[in-house]
């Protein structure tokens, strides 16, 4: 079956057409359709030939676009046909019965006609307005609902679908979509194919998502691995750890750090990716440059999106990281980070700006953004102001988050809860904007409802921060 994201390639002007689409590929692209219209054909077989090892490595469907000819020859996986591309018929005569045939379609109708005459699936569009079709026709979401209904064979959406919108295109009855410049035309194809991939996880049953939270133990419960855990599973998702240091810890401060072997930590991230595996990955304190270097490494054989929490002080001034394993964190982890969630000290220490206000948190984000970080949520908790307000570096794009400052001395572990949130909304199918403006709100509610637990900074209330959240009518059940 026809499922999650369908990579169709644009005309290679730049000459990086293998190049993108094998980022793609390991971004999660799961179908890519060969689409190249000005080429000879001895050209476009010679790009199939390079094309399908590709494609046999990252176990994707590889399709040729409107010739069954071509598809033959270059020994694909199968051919789309447009309405104006010949029969099914005689692609299948030509194929044989072991190849995927799939249609496009605008109508009930022609997904009816489709499905009688044997195609695989179906392709329905343009959902969106788009510009890679003169001719694109916009069907809409709802036409997507009624072809739903009307057919069994699988459905790939097309057309002006990007990360932002795709979610309703999948909760609509869509099992893949298709997409060409979201992904072909992004800075980091392997980013863009990768946050795609990540919404169809908003199929899953309860609990929903895999997260991977690597990060310091906190005795006092308030901070790390536990406050990660705790946050993981009362949203929904399933947690699983790998701790990298042990902490003597309460609400009045750290008096101890005892740090796990490196071999150790890979050992414990080795054991959970390799049987139960992740859908997403949180650090937070990772201590030492040895362990960084390990759990960069690990990343590499498990690339999965990382929300990278850069902790390094501890709420009452203890330092969490070793002064030489920032520059660890800047040269392994930043490059592979998804989503870098500093605060105003830390994007201060990482970058040697000084952050004063709203233009200096874009700028440091920006920085960081050209060291590696794919996206950059600034944390701007430490500035004063009747507002507690976020930035986010949304690749080029910027989203700010504010909700009303609470006065409380109760906010130990607010880091840690707030990116084990943002890694949980994306593990449960939210894009990134929304999985921060949900964690957003799932933290503002946990620091109003906060108990006064111990003599000094007592911790969020987890609990009542996702019981208030689960009950704006979110619903588990399914």
């Amino acid at each position: 079956m026809l499922q999650g994201l369908y990579l169709i390639t644009d005309s290679d002007n730049d000459g990086r057409l293998l190049v993108r689409t094998a980022a793609a590929l390991r971004g999660g692209a799961r179908v890519v359709q060969y689409r190249e219209k000005h080429l000879p054909d001895e050209k476009k077989r010679e790009q199939l030939a390079q094309l399908l090892p590709l494609c046999r490595a990252a176990r994707a469907v590889l399709l040729v676009n409107d010739s069954p000819q071509l598809a033959k020859e270059s020994d694909a996986d199968g051919v789309h046909l447009g309405q104006g591309d010949g029969s099914i018929a005689a692609a299948r005569a030509l194929l044989g019965s072991g190849k995927i045939i799939g249609v496009s379609t605008r109508t009930v109708a022609q997904a009816l006609q489709a499905q009688a005459d044997g195609a695989d699936y179906i392709g329905l569009g343009a959902m969106y307005p788009t510009g890679s079709k003169d001719d694109a026709v916009h069907v809409g979401v709802e036409r997507l609902r009624q072809v739903r209904a009307a057919v069994s064979l699988p459905i790939v959406a097309i057309g002006g679908i990007d990360r932002d919108n795709a979610g309703a295109v999948i909760d609509a009855g869509a099992d893949a979509v298709a997409v060409i410049s979201a992904v072909m035309a992004a800075a980091q194809p392997a980013v863009a194919a990768r946050e795609m991939a990540l919404l169809f996880l908003r199929r899953r049953p309860w609990p929903r998502g895999r997260v991977l939270t690597v990060a310091g133990s906190d005795s006092g419960g308030g901070a790390g691995i536990q406050a990660d855990l705790k946050t993981i599973t009362l949203l929904g998702a399933y947690g699983s750890s790998a701790v990298t240091a042990l902490t003597a810890q309460n609400s009045l401060g750290v008096t101890g750090i005892h740090a796990a072997p490196t071999e150790f930590v890979t050992e414990q991230i080795e054991a959970v990716l390799s049987d139960i595996g992740a859908d997403v990955a949180k650090t937070g304190m990772l201590f030492s440059a040895e362990i960084i270097r390990a759990v960069a490494a690990a990343l590499d054989r498990y690339p999965l999106p990382t929300v990278v929490d850069p902790v390094m002080i501890a709420k009452g001034g203890a330092p969490l990281l070793q002064a030489e394993a920032v520059a660890a964190l800047c040269e392994e982890l930043l490059p592979r980070a998804y989503l870098l969630t500093p605060n105003i000290p830390e994007a201060e220490a990482l970058t040697g700006l000084s952050i004063r206000d709203e233009s200096g948190m874009i700028a440091a984000g920006r920085k960081l953004q050209q060291l590696g970080a794919a996206h950059v949520l600034i944390k701007g908790g430490h500035l004063a102001g009747d507002e507690a307000f976020d930035i986010l570096l949304d690749g080029p794009r910027i989203h700010r988050f504010a909700a009303p400052r609470v006065a409380s001395r109760n906010t130990h572990g607010t880091g840690c809860t707030l990116s084990a949130a943002i890694a949980t909304f994306l593990a449960q199918g939210w894009p990134l904007p929304e999985a921060v403006g949900r964690a957003k709100q799932f933290l503002t509610a946990a620091i109003v409802s906060a108990l006064p637990l111990g003599s000094g900074h007592g911790p969020v209330n987890h609990w009542q921060g996702a019981k208030s959240f689960s009950s704006d009518g979110s619903d588990r059940s399914d």
